[in-house]
This record gives C-alpha cells, sequence and structure tokens, in this order.
C-alpha cells in the first residue's frame, strides 16, 4: 500500500484525504452519529451541544476506556474539530468535507502532532480512513489482523516525510 498523508505547518500537521462516490450528508453522517461512526471507529456517548462527548474505540486491539473529546467546531455538514488528551498524546483532529465532482473529499488533519509519533500515526489514520472507505462503500474493512502487515509497512515511508529526520528509533 502506499501511503497517502502529507505534512504541513513544518511537519506539525498531518493531513490525509479521501474521495467518496456519494453526498455529503452521507459522508458527514459516517463522521457524526455514533451509530454509522461505530462501523470503522468507535461510539460516542453524550450531549455534543454540551460541548463534550465521551468516545470509545471499537476497532482497536484493546477496547479501553472511553475518551473525553471536546467538540471544538462543528458546522454541518462541512466540519466537525475535535480534541483529546490520553496516554498517547494530544489529538487536535479536524474532518472537513466538500462537495466535488458529484461526491465528497473528507480532508482529514491532526494538528499540533509530535513528529517522533508519525511512524505510528501515519499507518492507523491511514488504517482508519480505509476503514471508512468500506463502510461507506458496505465492503469489508481492513482487520486489525492484517494491520501489522499491510499497514506498518507504511512506517519508513512517514519517518521520511518528518523534516529533518526528527524521529528517533532507540
Amino acid at each position: 500500500m502506499n501511503l497517502t498523508g502529507t505534512l504541513e505547518d513544518d511537519g506539525r500537521t498531518l493531513v490525509l484525504v479521501r474521495r467518496f462516490g456519494v453526498p455529503i450528508d452521507d459522508v458527514w453522517a459516517s463522521v457524526t452519529e455514533s451509530e454509522r461512526l461505530a462501523r470503522w471507529f468507535g461510539t460516542w456517548t453524550g450531549d455534543p451541544s454540551s460541548g463534550r462527548v465521551l468516545v470509545t474505540m471499537n476497532a482497536e486491539a484493546e477496547p479501553g476506556a472511553p475518551a473525553e473529546f471536546r467538540v471544538d467546531a462543528c458546522e454541518p455538514p462541512r466540519l466537525l474539530a475535535v480534541s483529546a488528551e490520553d496516554e498517547f498524546g494530544n489529538w487536535r483532529l479536524s474532518a472537513e468535507l466538500a462537495e466535488v465532482d458529484g461526491g465528497t473529499t473528507l480532508t482529514l488533519r491532526q494538528k499540533e502532532l509530535d513528529p517522533k509519533t508519525l511512524p505510528e500515526t501515519g499507518p492507523g489514520w491511514e488504517w482508519y480512513l480505509d476503514r471508512l472507505v468500506a463502510a461507506i462503500e458496505g465492503s469489508e474493512p481492513p482487520t486489525l489482523a492484517g494491520f501489522d502487515t499491510d499497514y506498518m509497512p507504511m512506517s519508513t515511508g512517514y519517518a521520511a516525510l518528518v523534516p529533518g529526520g526528527a524521529v528517533d528509533d532507540s
């Protein structure tokens, strides 16, 4: 598989794009409605209008406790920005949707990225976004069993994107 991510902001923002042959409202529902989000990422509970929800990831090897995500921006059906902090770091995420040629383009950005995490973060987002594609297309999503063989080889390519070789292999 080829990596699709690029870096912006001197390597501090990871950007990945996926294109869908469905209307923008369908993609929006897949990233904002808990039931649809569950098909590829996880579920959320709570009241988004409060500015916070609890997200439980369901595609991981070992589901963890729900993580609190702040809703930083929600402009249906074009922009969702959320943020969280956990033992793996800071997560500043945005999903921007645009109608293009009768379909929809989703641009995912992870901002304030620690460049040292890119060799793991890049393949992880590739996997999740491919799961989103499969959920929208109604096909079988990539499984965790194939992650190490199909996605982790991208790690080297992602490490090479880091400006100045800031990735430490130790």
